[in-house]
């Protein structure tokens, strides 16, 4: 059973170490990683996040947030730099658990949740960019109304959805330069609200409501609420890691790539909220639909609020291709060695890019595109919890315990102690998730567990026939 799988546009056969030239480096990791975590996210989630605590104090919730997702962040450093191939946390379910008695088990309730998971963060992005481009068209709503469109303006967002598709479908150093470039206009859209946030600050509308702090049930789950949010807007920080088999030196890109991304997006996302909400008080800031454009607008009128949001929807579709370009991969990497369906291990004629894998899960962001923003954000952090965040944190234990030959080329540092912070926290907000996403993320496990004996039986049975 292979180490690792081979990287797209090289034969199965060529060692993971040739054609590295033509591979993705830290600068291009890093790129994809911010275009993965940014997008349209922050500039959607800022109404959601006052409203889940009330006032200013939400900034708390970007604290522990950061330093839940930097400690989560040196686990998959140290399992993308020891297990460097295609499909991330599926490649180190897999390697790790591959020996126990129901060791494929695992890896494919990972694809099967993530098939579900996956595409409703992509989702998000075409859901959330819709309110930015009502307000570029603010007759878009009564346009696609008088049109007849199906789910009105959602249908828009699916149409966007297959239509970015075929940008995928190219060679993997062509995604690289174009992650680069997409990312440096990401990068120029936030640095853009900060610069005009700092020149025009008011500390007074930073002050919080009386009881801001007042500790209690209602404050725990309130603080869970703004966190799942926070944890929404900053994941996209092990986009590297899946794929991790057309990296070019995975041991140093991966680790540099996934805690360069954490430490650049955390500032920039803390002080954008600050410059932000230092502008627009916060209670209307809680009602905009487009906070981003409202800020821009205050401060120096509509026509550059336009151009503006013109350049927040470039980091949506910066964010959903590179989102789509790397969960695509992952079932791709389960299917070229049997652990998922086998149609999944397909690729085009050329060799370029998985074509089963991509279109399903472009036609599944395309159906949840349908939903609502804050359904689809709820969702997908809680389906991942045990089986992608809890289970990986499991993978790096035993990884270290059970096999101390093993060759470690990056150690997290003061270990356990940033895998025991990001355990913490992931179980805090599954039980804090509420019952209906609670039941709801069992029972993709649930189904994963049924549809996976199914197709076992049905494999063994057909193999017993030839």
């Amino acid at each position: 059973m292979p180490d690792q799988l081979p990287p797209l546009d090289t034969p199965p056969d060529t060692p993971h170490e040739a054609g590295l030239e033509r591979g993705l480096g830290v600068v291009q990791g890093v790129a994809l990683n911010i275009n993965n975590m940014v997008g349209v996210g922050p500039f959607i989630t800022i109404p959601l996040l006052l409203a889940a605590m009330g006032g200013p104090q939400v900034m708390l919730a970007w604290v522990i947030g950061a330093v839940l997702v930097l400690c989560d962040g040196l686990v998959w450093s140290e399992l993308g730099a020891a297990l460097p191939g295609t499909g991330g946390t599926y490649h180190y379910l897999r390697e790790v658990f591959g020996g126990y008695r129901w060791g494929r088990l695992l890896p494919f309730l990972f694809i099967w949740q993530f098939l579900i998971s996956g595409p409703m963060e992509i989702a998000s992005g075409y859901i959330g960019g819709l309110d930015y481009l009502k307000y570029i068209l603010p007759g878009l709503e009564g346009a696609a109304s008088r049109w007849h469109l199906p789910g009105g303006l959602s249908f828009l967002a699916a149409a966007a959805c297959i239509a970015l598709t075929p940008f995928l479908c190219v060679r993997i150093r062509y995604i690289g330069h174009l992650g680069v470039i997409l990312g440096v206009g990401t990068l120029l859209t936030m640095l853009a609200v900060i610069v005009a946030g700092l020149g025009n600050f008011h500390p007074s509308l930073l002050r919080v409501p009386p009881g801001a702090f007042h500790f209690n049930l209602a404050w725990v789950f309130g603080f869970s609420a703004a966190l799942r949010i926070v944890i929404y807007d900053y994941v996209g920080y092990f986009n590297i890691c899946y794929l991790g088999g057309e990296v070019r030196h995975p041991a140093r890109t991966i680790p540099r790539a996934v805690i360069w991304s954490v430490v650049i997006v955390a500032v920039l996302y803390m002080t954008m909220n600050l410059c932000i909400i230092a502008v627009v008080p916060w209670r209307e800031a809680m009602q905009s639909q487009n906070i981003a454009s409202l800020f821009m607008e205050r401060l120096y009128g509509r026509h550059v609020a336009v151009i503006f949001t013109g350049f927040i929807i470039w980091t949506a579709v910066a964010s959903v291709l590179a989102l789509t370009l790397a969960y695509s991969r992952i079932p791709y990497a389960a299917a070229r060695v049997g652990d998922f369906f086998r149609s999944f291990g397909n690729l085009d004629a050329h060799g370029h890019y998985p074509k089963v894998s991509l279109f399903a899960v472009t036609g599944a962001t395309a159906l949840f595109c349908f939903f609502s923003l804050d359904a689809v954000i709820n969702a997908e952090i809680t389906v991942r919890i045990l089986v992608q965040f809890v289970g990986q944190i499991v993978a790096l234990h035993l990884l270290r315990k059970g096999r101390p030959d093993r060759p470690l080329p990056f150690r997290m540092w003061l270990y356990p102690a940033p895998a025991l912070v990001a355990l913490a926290g992931w179980l805090f907000m599954w039980a804090s998730s509420g019952k209906v996403l609670i039941y709801s993320a069992l029972g993709v496990i649930a189904s994963g567990v049924v549809v996976y004996f199914i197709w076992q039986n049905l494999a063994s049975r057909k193999a017993g026939t030839e």
